[in-house]
């Protein structure tokens, strides 16, 4: 049984307004989840961050010091919220040495801060870190004694390298450096905790110290007197000098 043109052409008249209507509804659909899509979008932009999420490794600076810091930056748009802007800001912090923020979303901010770790004050005003480089905080907070440097400008570095290698040459002997004084003609001297003052002049300070260490059990000391210094700037021996415990205590 053959087709007629009429049944042919209904046939093809319902596919085609079929396809039509498929289109129709694919278009609309798309349509329909792009319009929600945008108002969920809209009604995210509008919402603010109600979570911040302080953490770290925060000896000194404390939660309350970044609350207050970052108390100016609007929070009220999440999408809006210059991650950049807010680590700037904390970065300022006296105590601050890194900071990472980061948003989460739907409406939390992250603020993840390492502080400084101070290793020895510098000239008095400043503080030296692990990695030999100054830093100032304003008011001095450390609850533990650091070591004293004293050096001309652009020798942290210097000063701390010779500090951690001389100080752990002395440790075998039972010694700690309390102070260390670079002289602007690069001549050392080590005041350790017990309060004996070593001249290492320029050169040799490692044969030198051990030179000093070798010596110290042999120094006879009279009754009443300590020692006071131990000039090591001779290529071989040294002088001592000595101070009464009396006059030292009187003083």
């Amino acid at each position: 049984m053959t087709n007629s043109p009429t049944n042919t052409a209904n046939k093809n008249n319902i596919s085609f307004w079929a396809g039509v209507v498929f289109f129709a509804i694919v278009v609309g659909s798309i349509f329909t989840f792009a319009l929600f899509l945008n108002n969920k979008l809209s009604e995210d932009e509008s919402a603010p961050v109600t979570s911040l999420v302080i953490s770290g490794e925060m000896a000194y600076t404390t939660k309350k010091n970044i609350e207050t810091v970052i108390e100016h930056i609007n929070l009220g748009n999440f999408f809006k919220v210059d991650v950049n802007n807010v680590q700037n800001v904390v970065q300022k912090l006296p105590w601050v040495y890194s900071v990472s923020v980061r948003k989460q979303w739907p409406n939390e901010l992250k603020i993840y801060v390492v502080d400084q770790i101070p290793i020895a004050q510098w000239n008095k005003d400043s503080y030296i870190n692990a990695y030999g480089e100054v830093f100032q905080t304003g008011t001095p907070n450390i609850a533990s004694a650091l070591p004293d440097f004293f050096g001309p400008e652009g020798t942290e570095n210097l000063a701390l390298k010779n500090y951690k290698n001389l100080n752990e040459l002395l440790s075998y002997g039972g010694f700690v450096i309390a102070e260390l004084v670079l002289t602007e003609r690069y001549a050392w001297q080590l005041t350790l905790q017990s309060g004996v003052v070593l001249n290492l002049g320029r050169e040799n300070r490692v044969e030198r110290i051990q030179r000093f260490m070798d010596a110290y059990p042999q120094i006879k000391l009279e009754e009443n007197t300590q020692i006071n210094y131990v000039d090591l700037r001779y290529d071989t021996g040294f002088a001592v000098g000595f101070k009464s415990i009396e006059k030292n205590k009187r003083v």
